[in-house]
């Protein structure tokens, strides 16, 4: 697939046909929201996202959103918080997993290796033996980001 960060028709076309697939059609909110998901190197807060869209409405954007992540376009992060942030689906990005802030919610994606990869598919492996059916897999790296760690007391 193209680089979806570059904002190819080759991403547009994949998810326009899981919106159909869902009842759905790509509508400019939606292209936008894309768009800025897209152009993003970490997930996004609903804030985040509002501040680089022009004329969206929170509710809209949440609406939107919830719509997007049921069509397996958008995933949603959940900090500690419960506080969400969205990134396109790994599908159509790469796959990767994410260092959390415990503290302020800070999400930042962290590329996977071959290693860790090696260890999930022991770990799939194990679950499918015990009669599980995965369909992927996720690592959460949780603790402080540099600039809590350096706000905690000793």
């Amino acid at each position: 697939m193209a680089d979806p960060r570059s904002g190819t028709t080759d991403v547009d076309s994949v998810v326009a046909l899981r919106l159909r697939q869902v009842g759905q059609r790509l509508t400019p909110r939606r292209r936008s929201l894309l768009r800025i998901l897209r152009s993003s190197v970490r997930p996004l807060t609903i804030h985040e996202i509002l501040d680089r869209g022009s004329g969206l409405a929170m509710s809209s954007a949440y609406r939107n959103l919830t719509v997007l992540e049921h069509a397996g376009v958008v995933n949603r992060v959940i900090t500690k918080e419960d506080f969400g942030r969205y990134e396109l689906a790994e599908e159509l990005t790469e796959h990767h997993h994410h260092l959390v802030c415990s503290s302020c919610g800070l999400v930042r994606d962290l590329v996977s290796d071959v290693d860790a990869e090696r260890l999930m598919n022991i770990a799939i492996r194990r679950a499918t033996e015990q009669g599980f059916t995965p369909a992927t897999h996720r690592l959460d790296i949780v603790g402080l980001c540099a600039d809590c760690a350096v706000k905690e007391p000793t």
